[in-house]
């Protein structure tokens, strides 16, 4: 249907005293706020994830992080630093990263990406084919320019010199640019630096440093939504919270050499940064 104050060109005319002028019309913000939606890279599953269908119940360190990334999405562009959502997998925290991203683009027209990051990483790698048409720089500019970056999963990647290169490049390069990153890890934040499945050993030191600068911590409990057969409501899922028990320890997949090094005493583990590409 054509738009009545426009024509559908994207321009409505205007006049305050006794001047003729013209504005951009609300149907074409509209419009660009749904194409750089589009563009954002969200995965069909959450595409309508949104603050308005998080389902909150009495957990303190939970309505906290929802109200931490509301207040995010409701300051963006003007935000200090940006969000870590650390828990246990299921309990909706690439829900939460991602109903931000869309506060941010459908209110504030911003230019975001959303990045599973063993997606990231894949597609970065896959640029070394020389069919492929699409240029390593091509990936890494836009990841490290989006006015906001979402990372989910962070930690999950098998680490490799490769890999730790890469992702250091990413977050450096968005640090020192003052970008706003929303990261999601299921690994959670100790400060036993023995701890091989921690988040400081998974990430390494160097990043880890760099986290804890350029984001806030957002660290919450809670069941996992995956394991109902039905659409639960806050009453289900503060019971089934009451009945979980202790976090069982995630799967170990810290590297052979991060565990050498670790028990050697060379806690600093292969984040320095670099160039990406190495192969």
């Amino acid at each position: 249907m054509e738009c009545t104050d426009c024509g559908d060109t994207g321009w409505r005319a205007r006049r305050e005293e006794g001047v003729r002028s013209v504005e951009r019309c609300g149907c074409w913000r509209r419009r660009m706020a749904q194409t750089l939606l589009a563009e954002a890279g969200i995965p069909p599953r959450y595409q309508k994830c949104s603050f308005s269908t998080f389902i909150t119940y009495p957990n303190e360190k939970l309505r906290r992080a929802v109200q931490k990334a509301q207040a995010f999405a409701e300051a963006f562009p003007v935000v200090e630093k940006g969000l870590l959502l650390i828990g246990r997998p299921g309990i909706g925290k690439t829900h939460l990263a991602v109903a931000a991203l869309r506060e941010v683009v459908l209110g504030k027209g911003a230019r975001a990406l959303y990045f599973d990051t063993r997606t990231l990483l894949s597609t970065i790698r896959s640029t070394f084919n020389p069919v492929t048409h699409t240029s390593e720089a091509d990936v890494l500019d836009r990841v490290m320019g989006a006015e906001l970056l979402v990372l989910d999963d962070l930690g999950a990647e098998r680490t490799t010199d490769w890999v730790a290169d890469t992702m250091n490049l990413i977050v450096n390069t968005r640090y020192n640019d003052r970008r706003p990153t929303i990261f999601t890890s299921n690994y959670e934040d100790v400060p036993d630096d023995s701890d091989l499945d921690s988040l400081r050993v998974r990430v390494g030191f160097r990043m880890h440093s760099r986290l804890k600068e350029m984001c806030e911590f957002l660290q919450y409990d809670g069941p996992d939504f995956r394991e109902f057969t039905f659409k639960p409501g806050a009453d289900d899922l503060i019971k089934s919270w009451k009945k979980q028990k202790p976090r069982a320890k995630l799967p170990r997949r810290t590297t052979v050499r991060a565990r050498a090094e670790l028990r050697d005493g060379r806690l600093e583990l292969p984040w320095e940064g670099g160039k990406a590409g190495g192969g």
